[in-house]
């Protein structure tokens, strides 16, 4: 799993999922070939060709319209997806249809939001609003028992790369259970129930495509769970009100509606205002919002920047804030590596009339509400812009906790955010340890030659036993550290973890 995780962390996550739904839709080409799926090939291209050009042209225009960075990555996957549960084309007035859930899906993302957040899944309300209209509906075709094993494989592969696997089961199990708990009120055949929905459905391509869709889902982790039992609550086909049953996408929906209640409302352009180089190669950009939002120190942004020839990792990109709640602009830490991306790339090339936009918000690494919890903070590379955060806003505010934070680095040189650590330091006592691999200049502070292992910890802290660890970086350093805190005796409880989502 290691070697999975190396290859997919250096993928964006909508490039995974891109590279997903193509492959779905060439195993479906294959198979409908050979004859195991009901629709010909030239019928499964013709559909995701129409699905494609029409989201991709919509989006373009609805974004000239609102004044908004277009976002083609985005309208690409909506119209893949909609290319696989909406039935392949058998007549004219079935690619009526298909323009009208293209439509129905691109306008969604720019009316149907409030505060500057969109509240339904593209695809999903779209299908629903065609059921309610048209009444054409979403078959689901995906759901087919030749593709289950290549959605199982692939979907599995997407959320284990956005940590997401466990709010996938909970929705899988909540569905079964509400399938097979309604199939035996009226009698059914539970084996044939339960067939239908492993082999036969949208059980699958729903969990791991569509109800983990980050814009659109609770970004705290209970909350996930809590919208993802709904979700497969309400999957039960046999659950109705009246003569109204519910379907795949009225049950996400329904989710849609309830998780824009539980996440706050983020939707704001950025615009580029000064960056600084620390070092060779990490570079802190700063942002003016217009519109401020409210967040804690140690959450994540999703950040779309349009650009020119984007390669396959896409235009969007997770970034933990390097500022914090109580500065008036939004600042992020970019580390830069050998053959990198088009976006970090357009990143070092901003100008005063760059625009970016800002799509989400969360996360759950952030400090304890109990103040008097001592912690340590244990950070590697880029690893240290949650800390930034967290020690500024310690600083601004005089809140004083026990905190020792250890930041390892190659060198002095590479050293990140020193003078707010160390004004944490000045005002609140924030003690910061800088770990290198090669020595360092004559009377720089606070400097260990070394690495961060279990002989330095007990050193440094020898009450470690009592706090608890917040560790940020690369995703090999963050599951090193943690093997070797539990290790050491540290409660699972008392270990917490940022995702680095990788070097691209």
């Amino acid at each position: 799993m290691n070697y999975i995780d190396t290859i997919i962390d250096r993928i964006t996550m909508y490039r995974l999922l891109l590279y997903y739904l193509l492959g779905l839709l060439a195993a479906a080409l294959v198979f409908s070939a050979v004859g195991f799926i009901s629709f010909s090939p030239y019928s499964i291209v013709i559909s995701a060709s129409v699905f494609i050009l029409a989201c991709f042209g919509l989006e373009y225009v609805f974004s000239k319209i609102y004044g908004m960075p277009s976002n083609w990555e985005s309208a690409i996957l909506t119209g893949l997806i909609l290319s696989l549960i909406i039935t392949p084309p058998a007549s004219l007035k079935d690619a009526t249809f298909m323009l009208a859930a293209s439509g129905l899906a691109i306008s969604s993302k720019y009316i149907l939001k409030i505060r500057g957040k969109h509240i339904f899944n593209p695809a999903a309300i779209a299908v629903v609003l065609t059921a309610l209209g048209p009444q054409e509906s979403a078959s689901w075709w995906v759901g087919n028992i030749y593709l289950v094993p290549f959605v199982i494989v692939g979907g599995v592969l997407l959320v284990r790369k956005i940590r997401r696997g466990k709010m996938a089961s909970v929705f899988i199990l909540a569905a079964m259970s509400s399938t097979l708990f309604f199939a035996a009120l009226l009698q059914k055949n539970l084996g044939v129930t339960l067939q239908a929905a492993l082999l036969h459905s949208s059980l699958f391509f729903l969990a791991f495509v569509m109800l983990t869709e980050p814009a659109t889902s609770p970004t705290r982790r209970t909350r996930r769970y809590i919208y993802a039992a709904i979700v497969g609550i309400l999957f039960a086909p046999d659950l109705h009100v009246g003569s109204v049953y519910t379907t795949p996408e009225i049950a996400l929906v329904i989710g849609n509606i309830t998780a824009f209640l539980m996440t706050p409302a983020v939707k704001t352009k950025i615009q580029f205002l000064r960056s600084r180089m620390y070092g060779s190669r990490t570079q802190d950009v700063e942002f003016i919002p217009e519109q401020k939002f409210n967040y804690k120190p140690g959450q994540y942004i999703e950040m779309t920047l349009p650009h020119a020839h984007a390669d396959q990792r896409g235009l969007r990109r997770y970034f933990t804030l390097a500022s914090s709640p109580t500065e008036e602009n939004v600042r992020v830490g970019v580390r830069y590596y050998e053959n990198g991306s088009t976006f970090k790339g357009a990143l070092q090339n901003m100008t005063s009339e760059t625009l970016a936009s800002v799509g989400q918000l969360g996360g759950d690494f952030v400090m304890p509400e109990d103040t008097s919890k001592k912690l340590v903070f244990i950070a590697g590379g880029i690893g240290i812009t949650p800390f930034r955060s967290m020690a500024k806003y310690l600083s601004d505010t005089g809140e004083r906790r026990d905190v020792d934070l250890l930041y390892g680095e190659r060198s002095v040189d590479d050293i990140v955010y020193s003078e707010v650590f160390e004004e944490a330091r000045e005002k609140v006592g924030f003690r910061a340890h800088y770990i290198l691999d090669q020595p360092a200049r004559e009377n720089y502070r606070n400097v260990i030659n070394g690495r961060i292992d279990g002989s330095l910890i007990k050193a440094q802290i020898p009450d470690f036993q009592e706090r608890a660890f917040y560790i940020s970086g690369p995703q090999p350093m963050v599951q090193s550290m943690k093997k070797m805190l539990r290790g050491m005796g540290v409660a699972d409880h008392d270990i917490k973890v940022d995702y680095f989502s990788g070097y691209a």
